[in-house]
Order: C-alpha cells, then sequence, then structure tokens
C-alpha cells in the first residue's frame, strides 16, 4: 500500500460516559489504525494527556466544562489547538463539532491540508429543542451550515436525513458515510433471564432507554409512553441507561407519577449494556433529532426491536425492524405496542437482520475514501488494544 496517513481527528462533547460520538469516534480510529494508518483523537479534558489507546493516539487538551451539560468540555483555547495540529503535522483532518471548531477548516487551508468535518447532529433540529421557532431555526441553520460547507473540503453526512439541511442550501461538497455496529459484541445471544428478572418480572414488559439524558434527546418522552401504557394496563417498566443533566428532573417525575423506572447510570461495561439491550421487550428512542442513532441500532444487533422518533433519520436506520413514533408519549406508546404485537422469535430475528448491513467494516472503508485513504481488501479487524 502507499505511505500510512497521519488522520487527526478534533472532536468536542466526548467524555468517559458519553455515548455515540465517543463509540464511533473510538471504532473508526481503530478501523484507521487496523488500516495501516496513523490516527490521533485530539479532545478536550481535565488537563493534558497523551496516551496510546485501541483507536491509536489520543490527546487531550485542557478545556472547561460547559455548565449544566453533564460533563462537556470545549476546546476553547484556540491558540493551545492549532499549536497542538501543528505539531502532529496531519496529512488529513477530521473535525467532529461544527460549531466551536469550524474555525479549524481555515487552519488546515492554509496550511494545505485537506479537512474533513463530520455532521453528527441536524443544526436546524437542535436549534429548535433550543426553543427557537421553525423558520428562524431554519434560517439560521441554513447560515450556519453554508459557513460549514465553505470552510471543509468535505462535509460527511451519515445519513440521507442529516445531508438534506445541506443539500438545501445547494452545498456540492456533501457526501454520505454511515457509520456502523459492533455486530459480534451486540449480539443476541447476550439475552440473559438474569438480567431480565433484575428489572422485570416474568409477566411485565421491560422496556430500556439508552441516552444521554439531556433536553435534546427528549428522554420525558420514554416516560410519558410508559404512563400512557400503563394507563392501558399493559404491565410495562422501564431501565434508564445513561446519565446527563435532566437526571434528577426525570427521577423526581417518576416518583411523582408512581412510574415504575430504574435509572441505571452510565453502564461502563459494554458487555452489561448488551446484556440489557438484549434482554428487553424493547427499546424507545426518542430523540426528535438523530442523525443516525447508534444507540437504536445497538439494540437491533441484540435482537430487540426499537420504537423510534418520526422526525429523525432513525425511521430510515431501522426500517421494517422499528416501529416509528409521533413525537408525544402517546405516539411512543403506540409504536411500542405494535412491536409487542409481533410474533417475539420474528421481531428479534428481523432486528438482528436489519443490524447485520451496519457493520464497521464498511463504516471505516467509507470514511478512508472522503480521506482518500487505501484500506486493506479484507476491511478493519475489531477493536484489538494498544498497537
Amino acid at each position: 500500500m502507499t505511505e500510512p496517513l497521519r488522520i487527526v481527528r478534533v472532536a468536542n462533547f466526548v467524555t468517559p460516559v458519553s455515548g455515540g460520538l465517543r463509540t464511533a469516534l473510538r471504532h473508526l480510529g481503530a478501523g484507521y489504525l487496523a488500516a495501516g494508518h496513523q490516527p490521533v483523537l485530539v479532545v478536550p479534558g481535565a488537563r493534558h494527556g497523551d496516551r496510546w489507546t485501541d483507536q491509536g493516539r489520543v490527546v487531550t487538551l485542557p478545556g472547561p466544562a460547559v455548565p449544566g451539560s453533564g460533563g462537556y468540555r470545549l476546546l476553547t483555547d484556540r491558540r493551545a489547538v492549532a499549536r497542538t495540529l501543528a505539531e502532529l503535522a496531519p496529512d488529513r483532518l477530521e473535525v467532529s463539532d461544527r460549531t466551536t471548531l469550524r474555525w479549524t477548516g481555515r487552519w488546515a487551508r492554509s496550511h494545505g491540508i485537506p479537512a474533513v468535518m463530520v455532521s453528527h447532529e441536524s443544526a436546524a433540529g437542535v436549534l429548535g429543542t433550543w426553543g427557537l421557532p421553525g423558520a428562524w431555526a431554519r434560517t439560521l441553520a441554513d447560515r450556519l451550515n453554508a459557513r460549514t460547507a465553505r470552510g471543509f473540503d468535505t462535509v460527511v453526512c451519515t445519513t440521507a436525513w442529516s445531508a438534506a439541511e445541506f443539500r438545501r442550501i445547494g452545498a456540492r461538497n456533501v457526501v454520505q458515510a454511515p457509520l456502523g455496529v459492533d455486530l459480534a459484541l451486540l449480539h443476541p445471544a447476550r439475552r440473559d433471564p438474569a438480567v431480565r428478572a433484575r428489572y422485570a418480572d416474568p409477566a411485565q414488559v421491560l422496556l430500556v432507554l439508552c441516552s444521554r439524558l439531556s433536553a435534546e434527546k427528549r428522554p420525558d418522552r420514554a416516560l410519558d409512553a410508559l404512563a400512557e401504557l400503563r394507563r392501558r394496563r399493559v404491565p410495562a417498566v422501564l431501565a434508564v441507561a445513561g446519565t446527563g443533566p435532566l437526571r434528577r428532573r426525570l427521577a423526581a417525575e417518576a416518583e411523582r407519577q408512581r412510574l415504575p423506572v430504574r435509572f441505571l447510570g452510565h453502564l461502563a461495561r459494554r458487555e452489561e449494556l448488551a446484556a440489557l439491550l438484549a434482554s428487553a421487550d424493547a427499546v424507545i428512542a426518542p430523540g426528535p433529532v438523530e442523525t443516525f442513532g447508534l444507540a437504536a441500532l445497538e439494540a437491533l444487533a441484540c435482537g430487540t426491536p426499537v420504537a423510534v422518533s418520526r422526525s429523525s433519520a432513525l425511521p430510515q436506520i431501522v426500517g421494517p425492524a422499528g416501529a416509528v413514533a409521533n413525537d408525544t408519549g402517546v405516539g411512543f406508546a403506540h409504536a411500542v405496542s405494535e412491536l409487542l404485537d409481533r410474533p417475539v422469535d420474528g421481531r428479534r430475528a428481523a432486528a438482528r437482520a436489519r443490524a447485520t448491513g451496519f457493520g464497521w467494516e464498511a463504516a471505516v472503508t467509507a470514511f478512508l475514501a472522503v480521506h482518500g485513504a487505501p484500506v486493506p481488501a479484507a476491511g478493519a479487524p475489531p477493536l484489538t488494544g494498544r498497537p
């Protein structure tokens, strides 16, 4: 193969307990490394750090915590970031934050380095969750997206849904590249009667919400759906895997309504999360602005069907293996009921079959193609630890 590329990736909003973005960065980095390239990830943290991991080199720069975000930090010192990038001397730059890190596109262009922005969210959708009226959110999002498209050689979107807001403004440097799922770790064989019994009685319906507990994810709709199902005399209970700034408020609301909800916090061991997802009867994915939805895909890989927001990209991802819900508690209760009405073996087989089309090997190949980087014909092997 040709000379390996040093692919420097810069990201904000990554913590040890964050979900989809952290998972995507880890698997893509491991794939780049396995393909013979040199991935380096630069992220914010409480202090300086520089270590080797199973996704390659990870450099941590001090960044302030965002108040009320549940632990997210930002790379706000542009001089320090620019100095670090210069020292790393990237062949390619890959950025995962089109708000505070958009300036890195100018830095890359001034140094003759091809730069890619990965769009992990819908700008209009996020602005809408902040309370901006629809027309205003769309107008502001169009302006922000135009600046992003002009500032980078390529904008990567993971679904047609997420690419639509760039296509709308006529951006011509947009490509699609999917994310993936760990089909070996996340498997229906993880289903465990002991795990299920920990959260539900044999006659109960075990629902799972696996999400960051923050406003844009709308975790409250899972509680509303649970309340509606119980009003219909469906003996449902809910296990919530994840943490975030809304946890206390949600716990208080569950207590006020006397809803059977277990808040599990962040499940650090992926095997534990896999067993929970595989042992559930259905998973609720209420986020209305999800551009890909790794948590939903992980549930499908475990053989568990998912009720997803009609407003998000998830209907494209789950296909017939899921059920599409209107963005209300009643809507999600309808969707869950639809899933439960399907024969158990059939719905679990359909979920797993859908997930098998989203392996990380294909995702790594697609992202490397964006960078003009070769990948071995065999694809990327699974995560293997420190090189």
